[in-house]
């Protein structure tokens, strides 16, 4: 039986004293080391660049929240909201977090957070739970999951299970689980990060999911036409229906 994956975690608190408590509650845990500390958020996104670690948030900090800074994030890793405030805990698990403690930390509670977030990096994989390397992240493969937020509203998604991506104006429209939300990553942003295999370039409008395509047909002149599985038809241009039959034809 394979060992339990072992949890690279960054413990991000704007309190120096909080982060010294959390580091003492986690060495008890073998599954568990501390792969850094952050005080805000500019300081966690670097250095979830840099270590690819599970993270540890507390929701008010300084500047951006917890849930800003997952906004900022490519992918996200798992998280475990750990904060003194509970009135958070229902956004928190709206936007799939694996667990929600509330400070004072219990040890019991935080053994069983930490068994919730190893079951599910033993079910993602090696490089959902701390690969650390620039290569293990791009590009974004259809299992990673991105944090979507907008206005007050919050996600957590896998990249395979949306359909379609939008261009609207510098933003970028995502379609999923009947959900529509506007990310402020670009489509040109997108196009360099997705993984070309799975997501198409249509148009300078559209990026599509091959996954979620029922069927393509000819449309206009040296075009195509996309039709997803819900029924959306997607006009691909010439230059890229070109592509289209010279990348996906036998």
């Amino acid at each position: 039986m394979a060992s339990p994956p072992v949890l690279r975690t960054l413990i991000v608190d704007d309190e120096r004293l909080a982060r010294r408590e959390l580091r003492r509650l986690l060495e008890p845990h073998e599954a568990v080391t501390v792969a850094g500390e952050a005080a805000n958020a500019d300081a966690a996104e670097a250095a979830v660049h840099e270590k690819n670690p599970d993270l540890l948030l507390d929701v008010q900090m300084p500047g951006d929240s917890g849930f800003d800074l997952l906004t900022r994030l490519d992918a996200v890793p798992h998280v475990v909201f750990v904060t003194a405030y509970d009135e958070y805990a229902i956004r928190a698990f709206k936007v799939n977090a694996l667990d929600y403690l509330v400070k004072p930390v219990e040890p019991e509670r935080l053994a069983q957070a930490i068994e919730t977030v190893q079951a599910r990096a033993a079910e993602d994989g090696p490089q959902a739970a701390g690969a650390g390397d620039e290569e293990s992240r791009s590009p974004l493969t259809a299992e990673d999951q991105v944090f979507v937020k907008d206005g007050e509203r919050c996600w957590f998604v896998r990249l395979a299970d949306v359909r379609l991506f939008e261009a609207a104006g510098n933003y970028t429209r995502l379609y999923f689980d009947g959900e529509e939300p506007l990310t402020h990553r670009s489509l040109s942003y997108l196009e360099e990060r997705l993984d070309p295999d799975r997501f198409f370039r249509a148009s300078r409008q559209h990026i599509l999911n091959l996954r979620w395509v029922a069927d393509v047909t000819p449309w206009a002149t040296d075009k195509l036409k996309a039709t997803l599985e819900d029924g959306t038809e997607v006009e691909l241009s010439r230059r890229r229906s070109r592509a289209f039959r010279e990348q996906l034809s036998l």
